[in-house]
């Protein structure tokens, strides 16, 4: 360990001293990693000495602010993410003083469009998800020009689908989820024209400003970070879309069913291949000068990284987490029951 991290370590200790220490974890982060997160950290609690850690739901980026804010009783010792952090995020950690961050990458995750199972299943494209989302769209008329989005129904959007207003239910921009969806879905969507993908290799900010705004006309619903509350929003209304974590909809099949993009279904397997299309990885992050001053944190991480848990046949695969391979599973416990910390993003 280095003089600048040692430094950092006495400084904490210092203000463990001054304050009431904390004697149990402090877990913020992604809605889609947070019943992950709660299942383990239950579990933790009940076959160890240690409290059972405190789980908070506050989204990836807003987890990465509270969690890069600095070191001490009061910031976050982990926080979860349904993305990779941000090299803007790493370097606001560094300059808080968070200059060792152990980053933990658990399983993998599949983003859904789904809807009430008294409603026919949707077949989508990523085009159809484009079109339908985006703020402006390419003019239907022909001819590289955008126009504010007209399209009031899926119909209208594409001839196959239902003659139903389009009502989608969806993250905020502090949403792993969201981050993910517009470059999954969105951007891939948007590639579909030429000229936008031609774009995106002369001027990458203006497609991402094309693929990444959505609709603010009521076709598009900021929801929270509460996927369970669009599970029900979705069951009051059968004509509704939701977005979130395939973890949800694994919970939830009794009352919902995911649509097919690109002709694959979002399945356990089709994302555990890749063939699912709205794919992404699931992590978590750890404050490596919080180790040793808040109790439990190496062995949270023990829990975590355990076959019983995030193994093929573990706990969290009951759970909807798509567990990665073993030599890739391998590779993540060892860094994470090491504490390596990352060097950059």
């Amino acid at each position: 360990m280095g003089l600048v991290s040692l430094l950092l370590v006495a400084a904490l200790a210092a203000t463990v001293g001054a304050q009431s220490a904390r004697d149990y974890i402090y877990i913020v982060g992604s809605s889609t990693v947070y019943p992950f997160a709660t299942v383990v950290a239950e579990r933790f609690g009940k076959a160890t000495p240690f409290k059972t850690p405190k789980v908070e739901s506050t989204g990836s980026g807003g987890g990465f602010k509270l969690f890069c804010a600095g070191v001490g009783v009061k910031p976050p010792d982990i926080t979860n993410a349904s993305r990779r952090i941000k090299d803007s995020e790493f370097e606001k950690c560094r300059a808080n003083g968070v200059t060792e961050v152990v980053e933990v990458k658990i399983g993998y995750d599949g983003i859904v469009l789904a809807n009430s199972k008294k409603a026919p299943a949707m077949k989508l494209t990523r085009k159809d998800i484009f079109l339908a989302l985006a703020r402006e769209v390419p003019d239907p008329k022909g001819g590289q020009k955008l126009i504010p989005n007209p399209y009031k129904t899926w119909r209208d959007v594409n001839s196959s689908l239902r003659d139903v207003k389009i009502e989608v239910l969806g993250p905020p921009p502090t949403s792993g989820t969201r981050d993910a969806f517009v470059e999954l879905a969105m951007e891939r969507g948007a590639e579909s024209f030429e000229w936008l993908k031609a774009l995106q290799h002369k001027d990458k900010k203006a497609f991402k400003r094309i693929a990444h705004q959505l609709r603010e006309d009521g076709a598009y619903i900021e929801a929270g970070e509460n996927d369970n509350l669009i599970v029900q929003k979705l069951l009051a209304n059968p004509d509704a879309l939701g977005v979130f974590g395939f973890s949800y909809l694994d919970q939830n099949t009794d009352k919902i069913k995911g649509a097919s993009v690109d002709g694959v279904e979002p399945t356990f397997e089709s994302i555990a291949s890749g063939s699912y299309p709205l794919s992404r990885p699931l992590f978590f992050y750890v404050k490596k000068a919080h180790v040793g001053l808040i109790p439990g944190i190496p062995e949270y991480i023990r829990e975590f990284t355990s076959e019983r848990a995030w193994g093929p046949e573990g706990y969290l695969a009951d759970k909807g987490l798509i567990s990665m391979p073993d030599k890739e599973r391998k590779r993540y416990r060892d860094q994470a029951r090491g504490l390596k910390p990352m060097t950059s993003p």
